[in-house]
């Protein structure tokens, strides 16, 4: 399997929620809220696309 995509959005969303906490004094309240509320969901993917990464290649038979 080609994890090249999937380290290419962990990266990315790591990177909108680094850039949300540098940035949180600029950026306008109502576009703030939902730029949080998307890094949220996109760290929240990006942990799922780790484990389940992590736990194919333990296992990478099944």
């Amino acid at each position: 399997m080609n994890y090249t995509a999937i380290v290419i959005f962990i990266i990315l969303a790591f990177l909108q929620g680094f850039v949300l906490i540098a940035y949180k004094e600029t950026i306008p309240a109502p576009l703030k809220r939902w730029l949080a509320i998307f890094a949220i969901v996109m760290l929240l993917v990006a942990f799922f696309l780790m484990i389940y990464g992590f736990l194919v290649a333990v296992n990478p038979n099944t």
